[in-house]
């Protein structure tokens, strides 16, 4: 009898697994439904695989650049604040303020113009 049982135990475990797994199936399946379609690259999709990998190796590119822009200002914004900081303790004055912020805005203009002009070489 204890044979009888485990067997039971056994085809009723699977079946419970075997279940789930179907009704987890079914219930899952209209998920699939509504996802949306993946977008062109910003140069269209190309005529073969290897100029569509291209076209999103260049925005890619792209928004490596913008990435560094952003980095930059950061960059730029943090060592102002941390100027302004110094000016309350005496060590530096307005005009370090000024300078600071100056060089860093024709520094931002720079590198936004060099991430222009590498886009229309790629």
């Amino acid at each position: 009898m204890p044979k009888f049982i485990q067997t039971y135990q056994k085809v009723k475990s699977r079946a419970k697994q075997t279940g789930l797994v179907v009704m987890g199936a079914l219930l899952s399946s209209p998920v699939f439904a509504d996802l949306p379609k993946m977008e062109d690259p910003s140069r269209g999709a190309g005529k073969g695989i290897m100029e569509t990998i291209k076209n999103y190796a260049y925005d890619g590119a792209i928004l490596g650049g913008l990435l560094i822009a952003a980095f930059a200002f950061l960059r730029v914004a943090s060592s102002c604040v941390s100027t302004y900081g110094e000016i309350s303790s005496g060590k530096k004055n307005w005009g370090d303020l000024a300078m600071q912020a100056l060089v860093g805005a024709v520094l931002l203009v720079v590198i936004i113009w060099l991430i222009t002009k590498s886009a229309d070489i790629l």
